[in-house]
């Protein structure tokens, strides 16, 4: 696919995609979710991206929400495709078995917080502002704010943004457990980068049984929970990599990956 709306480029394991509208503050239209789509398909895909990082063009917002000159004239049925498709995007960053990490670059509004929650880290720059805006013109957020947010902040500080369409900055944020960092502007991509370097150093097929389990066990009763895990854990005797990784421990050295 060529991309319009975004950039996507792999550099030594790592995807980055960035959202590429800055005069329209990166809002989220039909046309660039379909790239994102198509372009997160493709890391998912690729065994040599081991990392992923999304991020927004410009110095002014992540993803500032979604296109509401394009929604605005939506009609139930194309509403409810344009939903649909924004909840398989983001279904497909949330389990793909690599890494992905969200480096919030400004305005992080309605659909721009609910990628991010997509994402498995998020670092904030000290500049960005989060919230879920819809309430404001009649509508909820629609692409997994209502479930994804109170799961990682809790049932009150997620009702309390959603109900009154209110933002907060990065450092509130940090404290509600909305983000992971919150780093200068000016070193956002350098540390988020870094980060990602270090992920992509991880075993594999580790890494995806970790996010398997995680993802997979959250909503279960603990029992069933922990036999996923088990047999998760399990699995990753099948590897490579766990050999070498366990032999490497044993002889006081630092192992060398394969992602096999």
């Amino acid at each position: 696919m060529e991309y319009k709306n975004i950039l996507f480029n792999v550099e030594d394991g790592i995807a980055e995609i960035t959202f590429n509208r800055p005069k329209a503050l990166n809002a989220m239209n039909a046309e660039t979710m379909i790239e994102l789509l198509d372009a997160a398909t493709i890391c998912k895909k690729d065994d040599s991206i081991k990392a992923v990082i999304l991020t927004g063009s410009g110095e002014k917002a992540f993803v500032a929400g979604a296109d509401i000159a394009q929604m605005q004239s939506l009609s139930v049925p194309d509403a409810l495709k344009f939903m649909e498709l924004g909840h398989d995007t983001l279904r497909l960053i949330e389990t793909m078995p690599k890494p992905s990490i969200a480096a919030i670059n400004g305005f992080a509004l309605g659909g721009g917080t609910e990628i991010s929650l997509a994402c498995d880290m998020r670092f904030a720059a000290e500049n960005a502002v989060f919230g879920q805006p819809e309430i404001l013109i009649g509508l909820i957020p629609g692409w997994g704010g209502t479930q994804r947010l109170p799961r990682l902040v809790g049932m009150g500080v997620a009702k309390e943004l959603i109900l009154s369409g209110g933002q907060i900055d990065a450092r509130r944020a940090y404290e509600i457990g909305l983000v992971n960092k919150v780093i200068p502007a000016d070193k956002l991509m350098e540390e988020t980068r870094k980060f990602a370097k270090k992920l992509a150093s991880m075993p594999a097929f580790a890494v995806k049984m970790a996010k398997h389990s995680i993802n997979y066990g959250y909503d279960l009763a603990l029992d069933n929970a922990n036999r996923l895990e088990v047999e998760c854990c399990a699995q990753c005797f099948s590897t490579q990599d766990q050999k070498e990784g366990m032999k490497a421990f044993l002889e006081k050295r630092k192992p060398n990956y394969t992602g096999r």
